[in-house]
């Protein structure tokens, strides 16, 4: 199992490093709030349920879902919206994967540019996100297809401090923090030209 360092919660990273439903979960949440905050998510769903099950969550009634991903310390500063995304995202694997999470990236001995194919389809999934879990999972958690650094982008690149991928300790989360702001900083002054 990967010794994974995202969150600062070392039960909450280890849930990240056992479960894939869990990372997946993490990367959908990672939107409007801090980075570790997101990833800690999984860990607060896995408490309130007993465990992170795909076929658990799709079936339960999505209001009292959302009550759990909304119950003191939220899930994400926007309960709702996410708590019904995390639900979409169930379904679908239940739909595509039979449940099996990890089939995304193992079913058929796909390539860099499959499971990349097959992140973008995710409900919550955009080009960036799905880039970056690709580089995440080469990075962190071993997932070594054939050319996923390719179809990760920059994110895939070695050294780089740009994602969640690139944050093994407390002082690589300050780096990407600083380049995410940097480029914040110099998108606004593009925008302002």
């Amino acid at each position: 199992m990967p010794n994974l360092n995202l969150t600062g919660d070392p039960a909450a990273d280890a849930l990240l490093a056992s479960d894939p439903l869990a990372l997946l979960i993490g990367m959908l949440l990672d939107q409007q709030v801090p980075m570790e905050t997101a990833f800690a998510g999984p860990k607060k769903l896995d408490d309130r349920l007993g465990g992170l099950d795909v076929h658990t969550i799709v079936e339960m009634n999505p209001d009292d879902f959302i009550s759990v991903c909304a119950q003191p310390p939220a899930v994400h500063r926007f309960p709702k919206s996410m708590g019904q995304r995390i639900q979409s995202l169930c379904a679908y694997i239940a739909e595509h994967y039979d449940g099996d999470t990890a089939a995304i990236w193992t079913s058929g001995e796909p390539d860099g540019k499959e499971v990349l194919k097959r992140l973008k389809a995710l409900p919550g999934y955009g080009d960036q996100k799905a880039r970056i879990f690709l580089a995440l999972l080469g990075k962190q958690i071993g997932v070594q297809v054939p050319g996923w650094r390719e179809a990760a982008g920059a994110y895939g690149d070695e050294g780089a401090r740009r994602s969640i991928a690139d944050v093994v300790d407390r002082q690589t989360l300050l780096e990407v923090r600083d380049f995410k702001q940097a480029a914040k900083a110099a998108a606004k002054a593009a925008k302002g030209k």
